[in-house]
């Protein structure tokens, strides 16, 4: 119908191709068509049975009901699905070079892409690898996006030596994990590793994360299913088990080899969270000052917690205003929620502190200050908020700089930092698209050697620094300014 080539749904009851709801919604319009002439008559249990209209992605082959709204993980006693599914494999397999070649064409003669992408005069392939959708899986590549564009992170892993498996028929050769291959010797910094070098080589439109989505399977429970999950929350467990596995060492590569590697990032910028210093901690570790004061006898407690982001809640006062052109009331910036964040709070009835003087629970006040910068400053603000049964989202625009990021007045002690210390340039961003948690769909912005991509599960384009700037932010990456006179660096 709109002629997109972007995420193709074919209907499995008449063939059809439409494109998905997050493209212009052709596929679930072609379904609400089909329920039209059912509506004026009394629906037998057989036209009752016919109702179920069932698609399936073309991309990741998932297959999915609209009015079930969920994703379908059964098949037909012929095994009629997994037949769509192979046959659409084989016409992709035949078609993929010229398929290839004909979605560059596209990119390239698009006017902002042949814009964007004029460098010295010759246009530039675009080489930015898009992440399959396996079910729902938006959440977690938009994160996985977002950290492969981190470069001084990315490269960690990608220099990492590949992993060997030797036991028995296997020794000496390189195995790979599939689904099939049981549930022994899996490594998520492994899987993470080969995930990232799939990804900026330019050798395909769209790599399928399958194996890693494997060993997030098994490791953290939490995310099995195909469910839409919190981005966040993946985004959390996901460096916290890296950083685990990399303390004790995985497959073969011993713990001393890790640490070695990881301690020359830099001596003196570790943070150790649960254990050693690791590429996780040291990249994105910083420390807070929790400083809490009673208010009946001015005992003050100092308490320093290591983190790796930054939770901040949107002040109440902006949570009306939806959008950058809104012009009802001032407009929120992220330096509205970062004071929230660290100004002085009084702590309410359900938080009272236990003062040790006192020996009793007391009123008390708390502020935060942090004691040391991490290199890349992850802030993720808080859009998602539980009610008695409903968890509601926050859809209020927050303005939010791409350039110098000053996080000075929040220091501890801002006269030991350096000029250049405290400046942040964002490199990523995580949008969540939708009303709800459990729903909708995320998406990543990211810097790549000067340009920005928006990346939508495959579908990767080039885009430009106003759109990114008039994104809805969930999560931004900022990462620390290098002291380097006369150039600035995205």
């Amino acid at each position: 119908v709109c002629r997109s080539n972007k995420s193709p749904w074919v209907c499995l009851t008449c063939s059809s191709v439409h494109c998905g709801r997050y493209v212009n919604g052709h596929a679930k319009k072609h379904y609400e068509d089909a329920q039209i002439p059912m509506t004026n008559h009394k629906k037998t249990e057989k036209q009752e049975k016919v109702q179920h209209t069932v698609c399936m992605d073309c991309s990741s082959y998932s297959t999915y009901c609209y009015r079930c709204d969920d994703f379908v993980v059964n098949d037909t006693k012929l095994g009629l699905v997994q037949k769509v599914r192979e046959h659409l494999q084989n016409l992709e397999n035949s078609a993929f070079t010229s398929d290839r070649h004909r979605k560059r064409k596209l990119l390239e003669n698009s006017s902002l892409n042949s814009k964007l992408l004029k460098v010295n005069g010759s246009t530039a392939a675009l080489c930015a690898t898009g992440l399959r959708n396996l079910g729902n899986t938006c959440f977690m590549n938009a994160i996985l996006q977002s950290l492969s564009n981190i470069q001084q992170f990315c490269c960690y892993f990608k220099e990492l030596p590949a992993v060997e498996l030797r036991n028995g028929k296997t020794a000496g050769r390189r195995t790979y994990h599939t689904r099939s291959q049981g549930d022994n010797n899996v490594s998520l910094v492994e899987e993470f590793r080969k995930t990232l070098c799939a990804l900026w080589q330019g050798s395909q439109t769209a790599f399928s994360p399958e194996s890693l989505f494997y060993v997030v399977w098994k490791i953290m429970p939490n995310f099995r299913g195909y469910q839409q999950q919190d981005a966040h929350e993946f985004m959390r467990y996901l460096l916290d088990h890296l950083h685990l596995e990399l303390q004790g060492g995985f497959n073969g590569v011993s713990r001393s080899v890790i640490l070695q590697e990881s301690s020359n990032l830099s001596a003196s910028n570790k943070c150790c969270i649960n254990g050693a210093s690791t590429v996780v901690t040291a990249i994105f570790g910083g420390i807070l000052q929790n400083e809490v004061n009673c208010l009946i006898c001015g005992t003050e407690s100092r308490k320093f917690d290591p983190f790796l982001d930054l939770s901040l809640d949107i002040p109440s006062q902006f949570r009306n205003k939806r959008t950058k052109n809104q012009e009802s009331g001032p407009m929120c910036t992220l330096r509205d929620c970062l004071r929230s964040f660290t100004d002085l709070e009084e702590l309410d009835e359900t938080e009272l502190y236990m003062c040790h003087k006192c020996k009793k629970k007391q009123k008390s006040t708390k502020k935060f200050w942090i004691q040391k910068l991490p290199k890349v400053l992850c802030l993720h603000l808080k859009r998602f908020h539980w009610t008695a049964y409903l968890r509601n989202k926050v859809d209020t625009y927050v303005e939010f700089p791409l350039r110098g990021l000053d996080m000075k007045c929040y220091l501890l002690e801002p006269e030991n930092s350096g000029p250049e210390s405290c400046l942040y340039d964002l490199v990523a961003v995580v949008v969540h698209h939708g009303s709800g948690v459990g729903s909708g769909h995320y998406t990543a912005y990211a810097a790549h050697e000067g340009r920005w991509f928006h990346f939508n599960d495959s579908t990767v384009t080039l885009t430009d620094e106003e759109t990114v700037g008039k994104a809805k932010a969930y999560i931004l990456f900022y990462v620390e300014r290098q002291a380097k006179p006369g150039a600035e660096k995205l």
